[in-house]
């Protein structure tokens, strides 16, 4: 069975990411309290961000506005949109 973890965005049990995505600490706090669901979740809104937005991931600036989005998201809370980005329809 997989290992579960009681993810902060949606407040359930859920499968737990396999390895922190990201180094150190902060990888560590994700991987103990965010669900591979949301995770994937936030990679998606990352890419439509950084593609949308022409983000420049080299510039540290950038780094630390996708930090925040990232929190923003985990915790519920509005995030940035890509303008114009319209959601497939079902």
């Amino acid at each position: 069975m997989a290992n579960t973890v009681f993810c902060r965005k949606y407040q359930q049990e859920l499968p737990a990411l396999t390895m922190p995505p990201l180094p150190g600490a902060k990888g560590q706090e994700i991987q103990a309290s965010v669900s591979q669901q949301a995770w994937n979740e936030w990679q998606a809104l990352q890419t439509r961000l950084i593609n949308e937005k022409h983000l420049n991931l080299l510039d540290p600036a950038t780094r630390r506005y996708l930090m925040e989005q990232l929190e923003l998201f985990l915790d519920n809370q509005p995030t940035d949109t890509a303008q114009g980005y319209v959601p497939p329809s079902e």
